[in-house]
C-alpha cells in the first residue's frame, strides 16, 4: 500500500488526485489531505440546490463536485479527509465499515469511544464527526471520508443553508446531521496535523507493506491536467447538475416585487418567466428570450442583462438587482 503524502490544500487539486490515483495506479493507497474552505458536492447533486451563493461568494469559498454519491459537505483546514484506493473483485469492493475501521481504532488509542452508525457515517455521543462516500470504477474501489477536528461549525452551517422551497428537482438531497469535531472530545489538546500523523503511523503498523510515496513532476503535471479539464471547470462542478426547476422572488424597495421562474437542464436555461407586481414600458418577453439557452451562470446573465435599459422593463430596477433573482 502506498501512503501518498499530499501537501495541496486546492480542493480543485485534491479531488482531481483522487480520480487520477484511481484510474492510473494499480497499487492499494491511502491518503490524507486537508481543503482550504470548500463546499464539496456529491456527484448526483445539484449544486445550486445544495449551497447558500450569497455566502459562498462573499467569502471566497471554492465549489468542487466529486466522484462519489452522497450529499454536500463543508471542508477547511480544520477537517481532515482520508482515502482509501484498494483493488478487488465483486460486491466486496463496497464496505464502509472495513475503510472507517483503522479510524476508529485510531480514536480508541485516545480513549474516545466512536461509533459506526448508519450507512456511512461515524459518530461520537451520538453526534456525526465523519461522513463517508465511495466510487468504483471497473476492478478498483475509492473510499473517502471526511473527519470534523477542529472546523469552524458556524461555517459550516452558513455555507450549506440554503432555502428549501427555491428548487424542485429530483436530484440526491443533503440531510442535516448533529455534527460535533473530534477536537472536544480529546483528553489532551492536539493538533490536526498531530492527530493525521497518528493515523498515518497506524496505517503503517496495521499494512505491513505500507510505503510513503511522494508526488512526481509528472504526477503533479497529470493531477492540474484533470484540474483545468474538469475539476476547475463549471461544467462539472455546476452544468453537471440533475435539470431543476428555480423559483425566487426578490423584493424591493423601489420596484415592488420581483419573481424569477427557471428550467435548467444540463446546466443551461433551457425557459425562463419573470412575473411581480412591478411596472415597466416595455414587455419582459425580450429579456426571457436573450436569457433562454444560455448556461446558469451568475456572469453569462449579468452580460446579457447588461445589453438592456432594465429600468425599461422594471421600473427602477438595474441588473445588478435582477441577477439576484436568478440564484
Amino acid at each position: 500500500m502506498l501512503i501518498i503524502s499530499r501537501n495541496s490544500t486546492d480542493p480543485y487539486f485534491n479531488l482531481a488526485a483522487e480520480e487520477y490515483f484511481l484510474k492510473h495506479f494499480t497499487d492499494d493507497c491511502f491518503m490524507l489531505w486537508r481543503n482550504d474552505p470548500s463546499i464539496i458536492v456529491g456527484k448526483h447533486q445539484n449544486t445550486l440546490a445544495e449551497i447558500n451563493v450569497d455566502y459562498i461568494k462573499a467569502n471566497n469559498i471554492k465549489v468542487v463536485r466529486r466522484l462519489s454519491g452522497g450529499g454536500a459537505v463543508f471542508h477547511d483546514l480544520g477537517n481532515l479527509n482520508f482515502t482509501f484506493i484498494e483493488t478487488g473483485s465483486g460486491e466486496g469492493l463496497v464496505d464502509f465499515r472495513k475503510y472507517t475501521l483503522p479510524i476508529l481504532e485510531v480514536l480508541q488509542k485516545l480513549g474516545i469511544e466512536a461509533r459506526f452508525e448508519g450507512r456511512n457515517d461515524l459518530t461520537i455521543e451520538g453526534k456525526k464527526f465523519s461522513g463517508n462516500a465511495e466510487s468504483v470504477w471497473k476492478n478498483r474501489v475509492l473510499h473517502h471520508g471526511t473527519l470534523l477536528f477542529s472546523s469552524k461549525m458556524a461555517d459550516l452551517s452558513r455555507a450549506l443553508k440554503v432555502n428549501p422551497l427555491k428548487f424542485s428537482d429530483k436530484a440526491v438531497k443533503s440531510v442535516p446531521s448533529r455534527v460535533t469535531n473530534i477536537s472536544g472530545h480529546l483528553k489532551e489538546p492536539m493538533g490536526v496535523l498531530d492527530f493525521a500523523k497518528m493515523i498515518n503511523d497506524h496505517i503503517l503498523e496495521k499494512f505491513p507493506d505500507a510505503q510513503y510515496y511522494d508526488l512526481t513532476q509528472e504526477d503533479h503535471g497529470n493531477i492540474e491536467s484533470l484540474v483545468r479539464t474538469k475539476y476547475g471547470t463549471w461544467e462539472w462542478n455546476f452544468g453537471y447538475s440533475p435539470k431543476y426547476n428555480l423559483r425566487k422572488i426578490i423584493r424591493t424597495t423601489s420596484s415592488g416585487t420581483i419573481e424569477v421562474n427557471l428550467f435548467v437542464q444540463n446546466g443551461t436555461i433551457t425557459s425562463i418567466r419573470i412575473f411581480g407586481d412591478f411596472f415597466g414600458r416595455l414587455d419582459t418577453d425580450d429579456l426571457e428570450k436573450a436569457l433562454t439557452n444560455v448556461p446558469h451562470t451568475e456572469q453569462t446573465i449579468i452580460d446579457k442583462l447588461k445589453t438592456f435599459n432594465i429600468d425599461d422593463y422594471i421600473k427602477n430596477c438595474t441588473a445588478e438587482e435582477l441577477i439576484k433573482g436568478f440564484f
